[in-house]
């Protein structure tokens, strides 16, 4: 086995780990908003070409 360096639950870590959940949750909202607005697009132009 390999033995692991003793993790580190001080004050830095647990920063870091809130910046991190902070910034993939930032990225995934702004990732959902982008869909959003594909979708709503797509639908308002599919609503344009039936009636052509």
């Amino acid at each position: 086995m390999s033995t692991k360096p003793p993790s580190g639950k001080g004050p830095k870590d647990a920063q870091n780990r809130e910046d991190r959940l902070k910034a993939a949750l930032k990225a995934n909202l702004a990732r959902r908003k982008a869909q959003a607005r594909a979708k709503a697009g797509d639908q308002a132009g599919s609503g344009r070409n039936k009636e052509d």
